[in-house]
């Protein structure tokens, strides 16, 4: 099987998937920005070919490029697990008569309101929302929702940009903000924990799941430097007060129609119990979520993904035995990095259930942590008891200090 495999080197998580293809028995042909060179290896290793593009999203070129490939290795399928590339991949597929998500099937993924519009009509609960392309329809929008209200834009990945507005005097803060965004999506603000329904499907069976537990939530991590933001995934993926969140992702990728692939939701389960969708990519969740997947049942997604795509099968065995906890570490102060303290007392106190450390080294710059989930890095434990869990992931936000200037 030919796979033409959009961008692997970037994001971060991109070569462990095009390494899996290869490794279930796919010739994989990669394109991209970066110069071949700067590939990471394992990308590199796992390519049979590979074309640089001065540009992704210029699209007559891309498309000339591809069918300069296509003619000498027909292509079975076209993958892309990159948000920002979804749409170019599908009109590739229809261009080139590539089996996958079609433009139309791919444009409630990408389209917040359009996404929230098929579910609408699916009976799926979603937040009351409305499209803006203008400050005054989003004043208008706030004023029929009340608040406090949600603002993000119609398009975007993760919770950049997203912004809660309490008053008047944040709602005209906010829109100074948000100039740069054409279309943005005005949402009832959910009061809830929100957690995560990430599947791989196959053929519009869902083979294998995930829910995932954001601490603190997202809109929160976002906005407070000094936090450790945590994504846990659940061991007992079964209990009771979970239930609406499973029954909804399911109800969801029917809705869509998705077929066969990874995909990652986002949803609230409210005080009172309720399950409320919050959106849906057609990709793996990034922020090493597909690492905590793993080491939760010791198994390899990557590869299941693989399998799914290239051999319409899922043979990973999934005994859920860990609930496995991912924790990133924000510097504080600005510059390189000077300083490490506490890793010796959390290795010493919770090595056997650490299992995964990369921390930015002594010198590095630190990272922008407003851009960058990753921050100035993390660590990933696991433990079987969901309250051990928890209690590493939080000894490892309060006790593990980075220090940079």
């Amino acid at each position: 099987m030919n796979i033409l495999f959009f961008s692997p080197g970037f994001p971060g998580e991109m070569p462990f998937f095009a390494a899996a293809l290869a490794e279930v028995g796919a010739r994989v042909w990669g394109i991209g920005d970066q110069p071949a060179a700067a590939l990471p290896e394992r990308a590199r290793r796992a390519l049979s070919g590979y074309t640089q593009t001065a540009s992704l999203w210029d699209e007559d070129d891309l498309l000339r490029r591809v069918r300069e490939i296509h003619r000498k290795a027909p292509f079975d399928r076209i993958e892309c697990l990159w948000e920002p590339g979804m749409l170019l991949a599908a009109k590739l597929r229809e261009a080139l008569g590539v089996p996958g998500m079609t433009v139309a099937q791919t444009v409630p993924f990408r389209d917040k309101e359009a996404m929230k519009s098929v579910l609408d009509a699916a009976g799926v609960r979603t937040p009351r929302h409305f499209r803006a392309t203008s400050s005054q329809a989003c004043r208008e929008a706030v004023e029929r929702l009340g608040f406090p209200a949600i603002l993000k834009p119609i398009s975007g990945a993760g919770s950049a940009d997203t912004h809660r507005v309490e008053s008047s005097g944040d709602l005209d803060k906010v829109l100074k903000l948000l100039t740069h965004i054409p279309e943005v999506s005005v949402e009832e603000f959910i009061e809830g924990e929100e957690y995560t329904f990430d599947t791989i499907s196959i053929g519009g069976r869902i083979a294998y799941y995930n829910i995932g537990w954001y601490r603190p939530k997202p809109l929160i991590a976002r906005t407070v430097p000094w936090i450790s933001p945590q994504t846990l995934g659940l061991r007992n993926v079964e209990r009771p007060e979970l239930a609406g969140g499973r029954r909804m992702g399911a109800q969801v990728l029917q809705a869509l129609g998705f077929g066969t692939g990874f995909t990652h939701m986002e949803w609230f389960l409210t005080p009172s119990g309720e399950a409320v969708f919050g959106e849906i990519g057609a990709r793996p969740p990034g922020g090493r979520s597909v690492e905590t997947m793993n080491y939760a049942c010791d198994i390899d997604v990557f590869r299941g993904w693989a399998e799914a795509v290239a051999l319409r099968r899922f043979s990973q065995p999934v005994r859920r035995r860990y609930n496995s906890v991912v924790v990133f570490k924000r510097a504080q102060g600005e510059g390189r990095i000077q300083r490490i303290q506490g890793l010796e007392g959390i290795l010493g106190r919770y090595g056997d259930h650490i299992v995964s450390v990369e921390l930015l080294p002594v010198g590095a710059p630190r990272r922008n942590w407003k851009a960058s989930l990753l921050s100035d890095g993390w660590i990933i434990a696991r433990h079987p008891v969901l309250g051990r869990a928890l209690e590493i992931g939080d000894r490892i936000g309060t006790d593990l200090q980075i220090f940079a200037r």
